[in-house]
C-alpha cells in the first residue's frame, strides 16, 4: 500500500522528520487563502505511483496566478493511468544539496536493504542497482548502524544529516511495519540543516490490524486507497496493477497470480488487476465473486475476464456453482469470460459451467486460455463470446 506523499510526510513528521510546510487540497479545489510561506511554492499531484516529476505532476509556482493555474491543470492530469487523489502545496526549497536515503524490505532474505547516496532527485532512478547499499537485520538499531556505515562514504556535509534522518526513518520503518521508506530528495543546506523534500512510504496491508494510524487513513479516505479499503472490507486481495489494463483476473494463490501477471505482460497483454480470491474461504457464498466482477467491470478499457483457479483442497464443482450464481447476480457484467479451472473436481466443474447455459469460454489449458483472452472482445459492453 503506497501512501500518498502528503500522508507519508504527515506520519513521519509526527515522529520527528523535518518536512516542508504544506497543505492538502482536493482535485479541482482552488489554493487556500493562507499558503505555506510567502512563495514560491511547489504543487504536487497526489497519486499512488512513481514518476510524477517526469510526467508533469510536480510544478514550481512563483506566484499565486501560477499556483492557481497549476492546481487547475493537475486536477485532471492522469499519471500512468492514475487519477489524482489530491494536491499538496508546499513551500519550495532552494539553495540545498540533494541526497537520498532509502530502506526496503527484502522478504526473501528476511532483511532490510539500506541505501544512501549523494545523488538525490531523478538521478537516483537512473542509478538503479548501482546505488550504494548494505543489508541489515530488521531492527531499528541494525538499520541505524547500516546507515552509519553508508554515511561514512558520503561527503562530510551529508554524513550527519543522513545519520539523523536514518535514526528517525529506521524507527518508523520497524514500528510501522513498512515495506519501503524513501527520502528523495533529502535536502541539506550549507549551514547543516536538512529537510525531507519527498517521502515514499509503502505500508504492509496485512499489518493494518497493528497500525491504527494507517488503518484510519484507509477508513477516512477509501477513495485514495481503494485496494486497501477493498481488502479491509471484503477480506481478500484485489489490487489494480494497471488502471488502463484490458484483462481482468479472478485468480487464487498470490504467487501463481503474480506469475500469471508477469507472463501475460511479457506477451504484450495488459492485465488490469492482481487477485487472490481465496476460494477455500468462500463456503458456498458468492459475494466475493460478485464484488470482484463488479470491481473489474469498472476498468475503463476492459476487454475480457479470465477466471483461473487451480485447486488442491477446494472442490471446483462447488466453486463452479458459486461462479454461476455470481454471474447470474451480476447482470451488468457483460464482458467476455474465459474460465480455466484445474485440479480437484475439475470434471464436475466443467459440467456445471456448461449446463448453466451462460456464455463463457471454458479452457483447461492455461496457455490456451490466455490466448483466448488476447483475442477476446475489444470494447467494454460487448456480448460474451
Amino acid at each position: 500500500m503506497l501512501l500518498l506523499e502528503h500522508d507519508g510526510k504527515t506520519l513521519l513528521a509526527a515522529r520527528g522528520l523535518p518536512t516542508p510546510k504544506g497543505v492538502l487540497i482536493a482535485p479541482g479545489e482552488p489554493p487556500p487563502a493562507t499558503l505555506p510561506g510567502p512563495g514560491p511554492w511547489i504543487a504536487k499531484s497526489q497519486v499512488a505511483t512513481g514518476g510524477r516529476g517526469k510526467a508533469g505532476g510536480v510544478r514550481l509556482c512563483r506566484d499565486r496566478a501560477q499556483l492557481e493555474a497549476a492546481c487547475a491543470d493537475l486536477a485532471t492530469l492522469r499519471i500512468k493511468g492514475h487519477e489524482p487523489r489530491g494536491l499538496r502545496i508546499e513551500a519550495a526549497i532552494s539553495g540545498a544539496q540533494e541526497a537520498y536515503l532509502g530502506f526496503s524490505l527484502d522478504a526473501a532474505r528476511g532483511q532490510v536493504i539500506v541505501m544512501a547516496t549523494d545523488r538525490g532527485g531523478v538521478d537516483v532512478e537512473a542509478a538503479g542497482d548501482d546505488l550504494p547499499r548494505v543489508f541489515a537485520d530488521l531492527s531499528a538499531e541494525a538499520i541505524g548502524a547500516a546507515v552509519i556505515r553508508l554515511a561514512e562514504a558520503l561527503p562530510a556535509n551529508l554524513r550527519r544529516p543522513i545519520r539523523e534522518a536514518g535514526v528517525i526513518c529506521a524507527r518508523a520503518f520497524c514500528e510501522m511495519d513498512a515495506l519501503l521508506v524513501e527520502i528523495n530528495p533529502l535536502f541539506v543546506f550549507p549551514d547543516g540543516r536538512w529537510i525531507a523534500g519527498d517521502v515514499r512510504f509503502v505500508a504492509d496491508e496485512s499489518a493494518l490490524v497493528r497500525q491504527p494510524e494507517i488503518a484510519a487513513l484507509v477508513d477516512e479516505k477509501p477513495q485514495s486507497y481503494p485496494d486497501a479499503a477493498f481488502k479491509k472490507t471484503h477480506g481478500y486481495d484485489l489490487v489494480v496493477v494497471d488502471p488502463e489494463g484490458e484483462i481482468g483476473l479472478v485468480t487464487t494463490g498470490a504467487g501463481l497470480s503474480m506469475k500469471l501477471i508477469d507472463e501475460m505482460t511479457a506477451q504484450g497483454l495488459k492485465p488490469f488487476n492482481f487477485c487472490d480470491i481465496r476460494s477455500g474461504g468462500m463456503r458456498g457464498d458468492s459475494s466475493r465473486l460478485i464484488e470482484a466482477l463488479r470491481r473489474i467491470g469498472e476498468g475503463p478499457r476492459m476487454r475480457c475476464v479470465l477466471v483461473n483457479i487451480f485447486a488442491g483442497i477446494t472442490d471446483l464443482g462447488l466453486f463452479a456453482e458459486i461462479l454461476v450464481n455470481a454471474l447470474r447476480a451480476s447482470p451488468d457484467m457483460r464482458l467476455p469470460l474465459v474460465v480455466r479451472l484445474a485440479g480437484n473436481g475439475e470434471d464436475r466443474a466443467e459440467v456445471v459451467l456448461r449446463e448453466s447455459g451462460l456464455p463463457m469460454m471454458i479452457e483447461r489449458d492455461l496457455e490456451r486460455a490466455v490466448e483466448l483472452c488476447a483475442t477476446a472482445g475489444v470494447v467494454q459492453g460487448a456480448a460474451h463470446a
